[in-house]
């Protein structure tokens, strides 16, 4: 096997991994209900109001 054919391989399977970790994210992103999006706001808020500024 030649070896513009493994990096071929290889870029293929590095664009299928990607694809597979992104599509995983977005599922755990719009698995967030209203609710829960709403209270991780107000907890950074607080947060980064508690933060002295620089």
């Amino acid at each position: 096997m030649r070896w513009w054919k493994l990096i071929g391989l290889a870029g293929l399977a590095g664009v299928a991994a990607t694809g597979v970790v992104t599509v995983r994210a977005e599922r755990k992103r719009q698995a967030y209900t209203p609710d829960e999006i709403r209270s991780r706001l107000h907890e950074r808020a607080a947060r980064a109001a508690a933060e002295p500024a620089d």
